[in-house]
């Protein structure tokens, strides 16, 4: 038997049914069998495998959803791993990241405010929720990660953000595209909201952020604040933030005047 933690958070207990449906299709036409836990403190998901194919029904978890570490011991410093923003409105200091390190007890990676202003605020010394505000971050966000320093005594995590997170936020400012982030609900949710909300000329690209987060990439001049009332009544379990590239030009361009 193969046992393993997903990379995914439930937001709720009604999608456990959206985890099965994912891993039918995945593992359509494969000798396997699945059992799927969900932590009930956490919501992280654990799947059990076993069967003549478990190795590669494994090896398509880790290719399509990922594994988290489940024990601080798994966690070596300089590696790179995707979490979840968490306790952001409690937060002042640091930016707290879920990795998915919750046996026997949770364990959050810490990135402190200074990489965030050295790497998102062009040094300057602005508040944390100013630069959340400023870069769409917020509760449940995936963000890569590097490992700084790992102290198992003690069991901190300090991070810094990873290289490809920052570039993924800059190619996202730079493309001058809305786009309007969405948690809570799986791609066939969202598509199916889109059709029926009669958007599919505003948005023209779904990225894959997570199995229940995903950017919806608008068109050129489409406001992406002005579709959250029309999505939002199709898939009301869902949350909504915005990337607008304009406001964080507007607002560095402030700082020079």
């Amino acid at each position: 038997m193969t046992r393993v933690t997903l990379l995914t958070k439930l937001y709720s207990s009604n999608q456990r049914c959206l985890i099965d449906e994912t891993l039918q299709v995945l593992f359509e036409g494969l000798d396997v069998k699945v059992a799927v836990e969900v932590d009930k403190n956490s919501f992280w998901v654990t799947v059990s495998l076993t069967g003549e194919d478990e190795a590669i029904a494994k090896n398509i978890l880790a290719r399509d959803i990922g594994f988290c570490p489940s024990i601080i011991e798994n966690i070596m410093p300089s590696s790179t791993l995707k979490g979840f923003v968490t306790d952001l409105k409690n937060s002042s200091k640091d930016l707290l990241v879920d990795v998915g390190v919750y046996q026997p007890k949770p364990v959050l990676a810490n990135v402190p405010l200074e990489n965030l202003q050295a790497k998102l605020a062009e040094a300057n010394r602005f508040a944390l929720d100013e630069i959340a505000d400023l870069w769409g971050i917020c509760e449940n966000l995936p963000l890569k990660i590097k490992v700084v320093n790992v102290d198992i005594l003690n069991r901190r995590i300090k991070a810094e953000l990873a290289t490809e997170q920052i570039e993924k936020y800059l190619f996202w400012r730079d493309s001058l595209l809305d786009r309007l982030l969405v948690f809570g609900a799986s791609l066939s949710q969202i598509k199916l909201a889109v059709t029926q909300a009669l958007l599919n000329r505003d948005i023209i690209d779904i990225e894959y952020l997570g199995m229940f987060e995903h950017a919806l990439v608008c068109k050129l001049g489409t406001d992406a604040a002005g579709l959250i009332p029309r999505l939002g009544r199709r898939i009301r379990a869902a949350t909504f933030t915005v990337f607008n590239p304009r406001k964080i030009y507007a607002f560095f361009n402030s700082c020079l005047t």
